[in-house]
């Protein structure tokens, strides 16, 4: 019975890993995507254009598990769709929850290899908890599009 019982146990805590591999892969590839996306919408619509879907809160540009920035490389927010507060201002000098300056990590990666993944810790909206995230990257031009991942405490 106990072995029954460990196997049953053994199989759950297995599945449930590797069905949070399988969400983190994805919320990983989302963010990719999504940046790809709106380099693409960049490319063939321009900044202004871009700057205004994602401050409209385009479906095209925020779904569940992400959605697209815009910053300028001296660091000012372009657009947000989900805090539009945050947009004409450079918060490059604030840093994360651990006080890492995640925001001038991003413009030093993005000006030196055009595109890539910073790790911080930040507040999670949803959840209302300081979290682990990732920000996938990529420089176009003179912006950087962002999109965020939380991947839990």
């Amino acid at each position: 019975m106990k072995a029954m019982m460990r196997a049953v146990l053994g199989g759950a805590a297995f599945t449930f890993a590797t069905s949070f591999a399988a969400q983190a892969a994805d919320t990983t590839a989302d963010a990719v995507a999504m940046v790809d996306k709106g380099v693409v919408f960049l490319q063939k619509n321009g900044k202004d254009a871009l700057i205004a879907a994602i401050n409209s809160k385009s479906p095209e540009f925020v779904n569940e598990t992400t959605y697209l920035t815009m910053r300028a490389l001296d660091g000012t927010q372009l657009a947000h769709p989900t805090n539009p507060k945050l947009v004409g201002k450079n918060m490059v000098v604030l840093p994360d929850a651990d006080g890492k300056l995640f925001r001038k990590d991003i413009i030093e990666q993005a000006k030196k290899n055009g595109k890539g993944w910073v790790d911080y810790r930040y507040n999670n909206p949803t959840s209302g908890q300081i979290e682990k995230k990732s920000t996938y990257f990529v420089k176009s031009g003179d912006v950087i599009l962002e999109a965020g991942i939380y991947k839990g405490k």
